[in-house]
């Protein structure tokens, strides 16, 4: 573990994550007692971009080239921004909707491309949904995701859905490293 991740890990804990005596819903579906705001944990500007730094270490050490970066607005859009700043790479992010006017796009930003080599990022994740949802339209283009990238992945669920299309996934933070459960490992008891 990198002395950057350690900072980024202690980052996350003191401004984005919170106990809740009550569970909340999740976009997945689950239940959790454990809120996790990863906007909120990397608001101030330092603190993005060692986050920003930690992902680009990340796929360095996982020899990974990339020539643009982004993914599903708006979880991946201040990591897009802020990794192609500091990689001197493209960025772009994926619309939830195609835009209902001009050319009805769903990618905003570097255009994509066959043989564009993409790092796909996002924020939380908890299953994947939204990221594999980016995935899947970046894949529309023919560019080739080179790495999908999280900065904190609340659950097991998402690594083997990676792994099941064939793209190297890879969190920055786990639950294991926030000291918190993991998605869908609520007991009956505890929600009630």
């Amino acid at each position: 573990m990198s002395a950057l991740r350690d900072d980024v890990i202690a980052i996350v804990k003191q401004h984005g994550l919170e106990y809740r005596e009550e569970p909340f819903l999740l976009a997945s579906g689950e239940l959790s007692h454990d809120y996790m705001d990863g906007k909120k944990a990397l608001a101030e500007g330092a603190n993005l971009r060692r986050a920003c730094e930690a992902i680009l270490e990340l796929a360095q050490d996982a020899g990974v080239q990339f020539d643009a970066v982004g993914g599903l607005t708006l979880g991946a859009d201040a990591y897009a921004t802020g990794i192609a700043l500091l990689a001197q790479k493209r960025w772009f992010v994926v619309r939830k909707q195609p835009k209902d006017h001009g050319k009805g796009k769903r990618i905003e930003g570097a255009e994509l491309a066959p043989g564009t080599r993409v790092l796909l990022v996002d924020d939380v994740v908890s299953t994947g949904g939204s990221i594999l949802e980016a995935l899947e339209v970046v894949q529309e283009t023919g560019a080739d995701i080179v790495l999908a990238v999280t900065l904190v992945d609340r659950g097991d669920e998402a690594e083997g859905r990676f792994r099941a299309l064939g793209v190297p996934y890879r969190p920055l933070i786990t639950y294991r490293d926030l000291g918190i459960k993991p998605v869908g490992k609520i007991t009956a008891a505890a929600t009630g």
